[in-house]
């Protein structure tokens, strides 16, 4: 009896250190793939012929860093001969589609190296912004674009303040430092103040869609109400350049850099640096869209809502 209880004990222990042993290897595993350099050439490569860059401009703009550095890899690549940004997005934050537009115009106008935007379900506001500043813009006949506007807008919680019977207390130096705070409505001068941003901004804008797409300021300040219209709509106003989807894009892209047959198109693999990516692979579909903690802090946005 004794003998068999001393059997399972061994078992036990054995089991308990070859499980513990697998789980340091796991752990040490994931922080050797989390903390090592990654590869500058970490592409995923579709076919076999010239080279094109995808960059795919998908969801709401807020962070560009991901899209410059593929932008940026492609550009300096030799072997790729044209990139086309893959656009479905209403935009973003208004800085973050400007640092974008300008790395696509630097590409297009210091690189040399032909650029292009397909637009499908939408291409509006700050993804139409980066758009403007490519070689040529593809879209579909029921895509939506245009946009060109800025918005910031926030929820007041002064009643809800008030319901609850709490009061803010806020220290400030300068007249204008809580401007937009929840916590209150603001005065006329910081309605004015603000108005006088997003006036500022939207000129920017008509101003750099103007510049990316050759044409006068005062043609694009004509269309720059914040209305979208279809691909259709979008042609005969000038906003595109050709009704086709992304295949028309890339043959014709092909064609135009001498790429006979079909090209291989490369894309920039996102780096998996989340701890649930290493684990479970991209997590990133089932995290909180940013478009929905957009109303928590006060921001400007080139963003079709």
């Amino acid at each position: 009896m004794a003998e068999g209880r001393r059997s399972r004990g061994m078992r036990w222990a054995v089991f308990g250190s070859a499980a513990f042993l697998l789980f340091m290897a796991a752990l040490f595993a994931i922080a050797y793939y989390s903390l090592r350099p990654s590869s500058d050439h970490a592409y995923t490569v579709d076919g076999f012929g010239g080279k094109i860059g995808v960059v795919d401009l998908e969801g709401v703009i807020l962070n560009p860093k991901q899209t410059i550095d593929a932008l940026h890899k492609f550009a300096d690549d030799k072997s790729i001969l044209a990139i086309i940004i893959h656009i479905n997005s209403p935009g973003g934050g208004a800085a973050a589609s400007e640092e974008i537009y300008r790395e696509v115009k630097r590409i297009r106008d210091e690189k040399r190296k032909r650029i292009v935007a397909s637009i499908s379900t939408v291409g509006a506001s700050g993804a139409y912004y980066v758009a403007s500043a490519t070689d040529k813009i593809y879209s579909d006949e029921a895509s939506i674009v245009g946009s060109i506007g800025v918005i910031a807008e926030w929820f007041n919680y002064e009643e809800l303040v008030r319901w609850a019977k709490l009061r803010a207390i806020v220290f400030k130096a300068g007249e204008f430092k809580d401007t937009g705070s929840p916590l209150r409505e603001m005065t006329p001068a910081e309605k004015q103040y603000f108005q006088g941003l997003i006036d500022n901004m939207h000129q920017q804008f008509i101003h750099s869609v103007a510049e990316g797409r050759h044409m006068p300021e005062d043609g694009i300040r004509s269309l720059a109400d914040g209305k979208v219209w279809t691909g259709q709509q979008a042609l005969g106003l000038k906003l595109i350049d050709q009704i086709g989807d992304f295949q028309t894009a890339v043959k014709e892209t092909a064609d135009a850099v001498g790429i006979h047959g079909k090209p291989s198109l490369v894309r920039y693999r996102k780096p998996r640096v989340n701890l649930l990516d290493l684990l479970f692979g991209d997590v990133s579909e089932y995290l909180p869209d940013g478009a929905k903690l957009l109303q928590t802090n006060v921001g400007f946005y080139y963003l079709w809502k």
